[in-house]
């Protein structure tokens, strides 16, 4: 094994956490705001991290791309989308401009000069000046929402304003916009009128807290990512925030967080937190207000700086913070949440796997199906270093739950893997272990071409009966090579969603440690120095791993996924490894398909879902909204009473008592039905062996 491969092993974790940070957007997104008095300009630090990062990438950076002209096209783009990627600050003629650069911004990271980065900054932040001075003057006067007018809210697709006179009508509907939300809200116009200055004010003043760190934090960021989405700059503040978030001892909710557009939006939630264990948080929704205590004021953080918003978030376990919630995919003026959550420290405990058993009826025979939820693949490194004999594991920690349920007589086993995002790679070749019995789990190629196959290390097999392997669009990275390998060796059924298509290797660059003298205050770097392939030869990048039964999820492929990352590393194939699938055919997987469509359509709980998913496509494909008071009233009372006749009408097939508002609905607890389909995949499993030829179930 090769060294670097050595420490990648050891430490997959960290690759893995990055979500943590927000790999997909660096602190982009830095608050539209007035400006500072003076220019920002790169310092001699700058320089020197500067050159140092580019030697790194270029020479360790799996892609191989050499700096040139195409690749500074790249860097442009993706710079100016940091910076203003709502196309609502700079104007086309700033644009035309700065494209002077497009084919320039190589030439200057060779030179270690960061200062075309600083120039188009200080023009981005005086259109911000302009932007929210008009803004706050349109507050003077209460907007007439009656007029039949529209806010074109996604303008991704769209160009950057043609002239200020553009610009402003642009942000004429933003505000009318953000009103509009507030007073559907329950504001008056005279307190919405308040908030939003307030907002505004707030915004504008943050400019004071924005450095020269931030700004070039952003350009190196726009740089890295060019090579792949997984690499990253963390200047030296966001290294410490960075080493926080990995050490999972923080006090705090248990969540990732990321600004997007003004909202700091949840981008995952960690096993054992407050947010993981609450039903009423899920990934994508937005935080627009914190508030502490039970019944402290709320403040309103659109705009805000997502490391404030964080230290708003934290604080002492066992202390209460009450979050205000958009929910994910909700059009602006939707109705908000609260939720309140009681801080902790996220715990390998509170990591750990769990079982429970299901019964299931089939004809006079009842069965046993067991699952195991495995939220993350965890390991307590420190007592294993310390040579504990007992040390908590995922692969232990399953192996156990297994004999449990083995003495419970469990028919069939399903393994939970639904938004387990990774961890330990020698966790994932060790659970695997547990279900095969002997062979290799993965290979991985380095920068350099050379690959290195993994095999399984645990001996024996700890069971042997049917197996379901459940997963969704979050199920990341070691789950995913958990799920390849159950699949390629014919082991088992993988269900539910494709995967996330995370196949990359990180390695993390503590950049102080090449800097001459005292510390230096450089930062740290991670860039992606390898690829995960399964025993097949494919690669999980990009693709993920296909379930060979579908089953719905309220997570978008189209939105969530290594495939929606424009500088994702592409999918590819090497040679397979020498491996003995189990013996048998596949069949059985259509005849299983089969069962399954004939039973989810008769299935309330399955029907319901299935309009959920529905209703929220519907959302997610909508671009603009009205701006008319009365239309978005009644578009949101329409959607509410659509949400309610769909669980009063699951409610009524299953004999419960319908809900009375849609009040009671939000505070409802939602069937599992995709868990509950899963279970009864593995029971039908179990019954193959009477009714169909082996299988690739074993």
């Amino acid at each position: 094994m090769t060294p670097r491969l050595r420490f990648v092993i050891a430490a997959l974790a960290a690759a893995c956490v990055l979500a943590l940070i927000g790999s997909g957007a660096p602190r982009a997104a830095l608050a539209p705001a007035l400006a500072a008095s003076g220019d920002l300009v790169p310092s001699d630090r700058h320089r020197r991290v500067m050159r140092l990062v580019s030697e790194v990438v270029e020479r360790q950076h799996y892609r191989q791309a050499a700096l040139d002209d195409e690749l500074s096209s790249l860097i442009y783009d993706r710079y100016l989308e940091a910076l203003d990627g709502s196309r609502s600050y700079l104007l086309a003629a700033d644009i035309a401009e700065f494209e002077r650069l497009r084919f320039r911004l190589d030439d200057a990271i060779g030179a270690a000069d960061a200062g075309p980065a600083f120039e188009i900054f200080a023009r981005y932040r005086e259109r911000n000046r302009e932007v929210l001075r008009h803004a706050i003057s349109l507050l003077d006067q209460e907007p007439d929402f009656t007029l039949d007018e529209s806010f074109r809210f996604d303008r991704s697709e769209l160009g950057w304003p043609g002239s200020e006179s553009e610009l402003k009508e642009l942000w004429r509907k933003r505000v009318k916009n953000d009103a509009l939300s507030l007073v559907l809200a329950g504001k008056t116009w005279p307190e919405a009128a308040d908030i939003l200055r307030k907002r505004y004010e707030r915004v504008a003043k943050r400019v004071e807290q924005i450095t020269a760190d931030d700004v070039f934090e952003t350009f190196m960021n726009a740089y890295s990512h060019v090579y792949d989405p997984h690499s990253n700059y963390l200047s030296p503040r966001n290294s410490e925030e960075y080493n926080i978030a990995m050490s999972l001892s923080y006090e705090g909710i248990g969540a990732s967080l990321q600004l997007v557009d003004d909202h700091v939006t949840i981008m995952n939630v960690l096993p054992g937190g407050a947010a993981a264990a609450s039903a009423d948080i899920k990934v994508g929704d937005r935080i627009t207000a914190v508030g502490q205590g039970e019944s402290g004021a709320l403040t309103d953080v659109v705009g805000w700086r997502l490391d404030d918003v964080v230290q708003l978030i934290r604080g002492p376990v066992n202390s209460t913070v009450r979050l205000q919630i958009l929910r994910a995919g909700a059009n602006p003026g939707s109705p908000e949440a609260q939720v309140a959550l009681r801080r902790s420290k996220i715990t390998l405990e509170a990591q750990a796997a769990k079982k429970e058993t299901h019964t299931l009826k089939r004809g006079e025979r009842e069965l046993k199906v067991g699952v195991i939820s495995v939220p993350s693949f965890y390991q307590d490194f420190q007592a294993r270093v310390a040579g504990e004999p007992e040390y908590r594991s995922t692969t232990r920690d399953v192996r156990r739950l297994i004999e449990e349920l083995r003495a419970e007589g469990v028919d069939s086993l399903v393994v939970d893997l639904r938004d387990n995002g990774g961890g330990h790679l020698s966790e994932a070749t060790g659970l695997v272990g547990l279900f095969v019995e002997r062979g290799p789990v993965v290979q991985l190629r380095e920068t350099g071409g050379r690959i290195e196959v993994l095999d399984d290390p645990e001996p024996g097999v700890a069971w042997s009966g049917p197996l379901v392997v459940l997963v969704n669009r979050a199920s990341a990275s070691a789950s995913e090579i958990f799920a390849g390998a159950i699949q390629d060796y014919r082991r088992g059924l993988v269900v539910g969603q494709q995967t996330y298509g995370k196949g990359s290797v990180q390695n993390l660059y503590p950049l102080d440690r090449y800097a001459l003298g005292p510390k230096a205050g450089f930062g740290q770097l991670t860039v992606t120095i390898g690829k995960y392939y399964r025993v097949t030869g494919d690669s999980t990048q990009h693709r993920g791993v296909e379930p060979d039964i579908p089953l719905p999820s309220l997570l978008s492929t189209a939105d969530v996924g290594e495939s929606t990352r424009g500088s994702a590393l592409p999918w590819d194939r090497i040679n397979a490894a020498r491996f003995t699938p189990q013996p048998g055919e596949a069949p059985a997987v259509s005849l299983l398909s089969k069962v399954h469509e004939q039973r989810i359509a008769g299935n309330p709980d399955f029907i319901a879902l299935m309009a959920d998913v529905e209703a929220l496509e519907r959302l997610r494909s909508q671009r603009e909204v009205s701006l008319n008071l009365a239309q978005r009233r009644a578009e949101r009372d329409a959607m509410d009473t659509e949400r309610l006749a769909r669980e009063n009408a699951r409610r009524a097939a299953r004999g419960i008592a319908p809900l009375a508002d849609i009040g009671a609905l939000d505070g409802a607890e939602a069937p599992d039905a995709v868990l509950d389909e899963a279970v009864e995949i593995a029971a039908d499993a179990a019954e193959l062996p009477k009714t169909a030829e082996p299988s690739r179930l074993g």
